[in-house]
């Protein structure tokens, strides 16, 4: 394949990667402004579980309810996390709406509706890792450290311990509240409640966070999109699909190529159908349980939120279940 070839291949690949994700991003942007302006989130937080290995659970069902594949769910998470989210519930919300959310389940269920079983382990698999993974991130009592300091900067700072002290030893302008205890009248308890806006000064707000979240997410998805059109060019694809003999073999390659490849969530079901024939059961739930949770066109969106270190260890782990589960499955399906 000569230069020109290769650079109108490449161009293709890019545009085809933006048409697919742009309408999910889009859709992910809009929730995020509709949790900011109409939604109580400090509601929905105080109703999450606070065991931490249930709180991920719940967050991976989460994407139930909001059908978005890897690039829409990125702000909505972000979102939720700068509003006080348990770092459990955001990590399992993030790695499993991609895949937990009607339109992909349906989609995988059109490709493979021979075989009712990828759909069903997928469905699995990215639960298990997605809540496993979430619990793991929730033994770090501050994920301050981890996270982007845009990100740090918009989160409600923790409180420190206060250790109480009695009224008579505090100083101050104080009044006798209805059961007879001192209330302190420098505190905001007597500030007079801001009524909520109305409709129409909230839809301006909503356009301006829309506009803000896609210019800084817009850019960095076309960024992700062009090198990972690039790498699918520049990489010869029949050295990866020469590699998928044998129950480990096989695993590894769609591992890579799913993370190579990019493609949204809600179409790579059709696109793994194409290996059926060829590749074995685990191979190709290593491919769509992978490449949903952490592919190059993602990692640009999930850097917004996470810092490189993080970022690193969630693939890691990802991998490393996503590659124990699938070999299981392929040695108990031999």
């Amino acid at each position: 394949m000569n230069l020109a070839n290769q650079f109108q291949s490449g161009f293709t690949l890019f545009l085809s990667l933006l048409v697919e994700a742009f309408p999910f991003l889009l859709l992910g942007i809009l929730l995020s402004s509709l949790l900011l302006l109409f939604i109580d989130e400090q509601a929905l937080i105080r109703r999450l579980p606070r065991s931490p290995l249930l709180g991920a659970l719940v967050g991976s069902c989460i994407g139930f309810l909001f059908p978005v594949c890897e690039c829409g769910n990125v702000p909505v998470a972000r979102r939720l996390l700068v509003q006080g989210m348990p770092a459990s519930v955001a990590i399992g919300f993030l790695l499993a709406a991609p895949t937990i959310n009607p339109i992909v389940i349906w989609a995988t269920w059109i490709a493979f509706r021979d075989q009712p079983e990828i759909v069903v382990f997928r469905v699995l698999f990215s639960l298990a890792i997605a809540t496993i993974v979430g619990w793991v991130f929730s033994c770090q009592a501050d994920l301050r450290p981890f996270l982007q300091p845009t990100v740090t900067a918009m989160m409600p700072r923790p409180q420190p311990e206060t250790v109480a002290v009695p009224a008579l030893l505090q100083s101050g302008t104080y009044l006798l509240s209805s059961p007879g205890q001192p209330l302190a009248l420098d505190t905001l308890t007597l500030a007079p409640r801001v009524s909520p806006q109305p409709w129409p000064q909230r839809l301006p707000l909503l356009l301006d966070n829309i506009l803000q979240e896609f210019r800084e997410l817009g850019g960095i998805l076309v960024l992700g999109s062009l090198i990972a059109a690039a790498i699918q060019v520049a990489a010869p694809r029949e050295l990866i699909l020469s590699l998928g003999q044998g129950p480990v073999i096989s695993i590894v390659a769609m591992m890579i190529l799913g993370t190579v490849i990019s493609i949204c969530s809600t179409v790579d079901a059709f696109f793994a159908l194409a290996f059926a024939a060829t590749f074995t059961p685990g191979a190709l739930l290593a491919f769509l349980v992978l490449g949903p949770m952490v592919d190059l066109k993602g990692i640009g969106l999930l850097l917004t939120i996470f810092r490189p270190r993080a970022l690193i260890y969630i693939f890691i782990l990802v991998a490393q279940l996503t590659f124990s589960l699938c070999l299981f499955l392929n040695l108990q399906w031999s």
